[in-house]
């Protein structure tokens, strides 16, 4: 479904989309299957969106981004493309930026260009990214570090008794211990 005022400029809109009202979203951009793109969204044409993404509403997907399956988007999330921005100076290709599978970003994060977010990895609300997040990891602050992991279901692991502990008590030894006492 694409609501009659959201501007629709591309022909790869994947099935099962949902594309809300005051969305942009330009010529050349992919949008994969069952994704929900929100209201007040702007997709640029070098974009690339997985299946069954969700992103909210005060998104704008700058040229260079390439989002996995799963991705979830928070509200007001922030992507930087230029890390030297002028008014009407444009790069002529963009460092990709990357959101590997089933990973989340929280509302109002800022994710600067070049980064990759690994798989399953958790992005906490407001953190500023400027630096890779790998596979499962759950990063805050601004600048965004390492806090600690997550399962696959999103959810933050506990340090107990030298393992990390899902919260149903299965153990994820793959992470290393924390090097700080707040995990």
């Amino acid at each position: 479904m694409i609501h009659p005022s959201a501007q629709v400029d591309t022909d790869q809109i994947g099935s099962h989309t949902t594309v809300w009202q005051f969305a942009v979203i330009l010529e050349g951009a992919q949008i994969g299957d069952y994704c929900n793109i929100n209201c007040h969204t702007f997709i640029e044409s070098n974009v690339i969106v997985g299946d069954r993404v969700t992103i909210k509403s005060g998104v704008f997907l700058w040229n260079g981004l390439r989002i996995g399956d799963r991705v979830f988007i928070g509200p007001n999330a922030t992507f930087i493309n230029d890390p030297y921005p002028r008014s009407k100076q444009h790069l002529e290709c963009h460092e990709l930026t990357t959101l590997e599978s089933d990973c989340s970003i929280g509302a109002a994060a800022i994710i600067l260009n070049g980064v990759k977010i690994g798989h399953h990895a958790l992005v906490a609300a407001g953190s500023t990214v400027t630096r890779n997040v790998p596979p499962h990891g759950f990063v805050k602050g601004n600048p965004a570090r390492l806090v600690g992991w997550v399962d696959v279901s999103g959810h933050p692991l506990r340090f107990e008794d030298g393992n990390w502990r899902s919260i149903d008590g299965q153990i994820h030894n793959q992470f290393p211990p924390p090097e700080n006492s707040d995990m």
